[in-house]
């Protein structure tokens, strides 16, 4: 029996159903996503020299546990960061586009490290209004501010090339999975171990059970209107882009009837 022959690849299936100018414009755009795959590496790269350095930093505590360490979410966002960048950027690099599943990945890990950033600046800013100081060393000026801008800066630029399927709007429900888990693993740790990462996750300083329940809720609150407005952003461009890749039809030509030549003596 006559060998049969393999079918076509999935790349060669979307190639085929691509349009000769979709696939120019697609051409001319991947080495901008190998550049963004370059970035995104990098930017993981800073994320772990950040992590490092504030490791590093906290040893010179007199209480420091290596678990309350490793419990704060910034620190649990952080190394998502890392693992997703680095997934991401290699993709970015071998491949002409990411699977829908690290679209939504990306998406929630960027809102992750925004939301970090977010209740950290919001620490340092009611520092002073409870007479204590919050230092802010290199290490965390990376991790909670330089960090954050830049992967809000990759997630843009993907979806701006508009390479990747569009993130889905089930991106909302799924960014609350890690942060609920994590705050149940914190309740319940800082109730035997007696501390806890954030000060509005302490019913001594926020007047019981309701002001946490009230801080948690701003809080998930935060977490689903900055992914509602990431997908959004991502779904538009991705609309955008699509719009100016899609061929536009050729508007036919008029024929202009020419003059009946004059008819010839007889």
């Amino acid at each position: 029996m006559p060998a049969r022959s393999p079918g076509p690849t999935v790349r060669e299936e979307r190639a085929q159903r691509e349009s000769p100018v979709q696939r120019a414009r697609t051409r001319r755009i991947l080495p901008a996503r190998r550049g963004l795959g370059v970035f995104r590496l990098l930017v993981a790269v800073l994320e772990v020299v950040a992590l490092v350095g504030n490791f590093e930093y906290v040893l010179g505590f007199r209480f420091f546990a290596t678990a309350n360490f490793f419990s704060y979410f910034t620190v649990q966002s952080a190394f998502l960061a890392v693992v997703t960048l680095a997934i991401a950027g290699g993709y970015a690099l071998t491949a002409e586009r990411d699977p829908a599943w690290l679209g939504v990945l990306r998406t929630m890990v960027t809102v992750y490290v925004l939301v970090s950033g977010i209740v950290f600046g919001v620490i340092v800013a009611q520092a002073s209004t409870r007479d204590y100081r919050v230092d802010v060393p290199w290490s965390d000026t990376l991790l909670h501010f330089v960090v954050p801008a830049l992967a809000v800066i990759a997630w843009t630029a993907d979806s701006i090339m508009a390479l990747n399927p569009p993130v889905p709007w089930r991106t909302v429900g799924f960014v609350l999975v890690f942060p609920s888990g994590w705050l149940v693993y914190t309740l319940v740790r800082g109730a035997d171990v007696g501390w806890y990462p954030y000060f509005f996750l302490d019913e001594a300083q926020v007047g019981g059970p309701v002001g946490v329940a009230l801080y948690c809720a701003l809080v998930l609150v935060i977490f689903v209107t900055l992914t509602a407005g990431l997908v959004a952003v991502n779904r538009w461009l991705w609309r955008r882009a699509r719009d100016r890749r899609a061929p536009r039809p050729r508007t036919p030509r008029r024929r202009v009837a020419r003059d009946a030549p004059p008819a010839s003596p007889r």
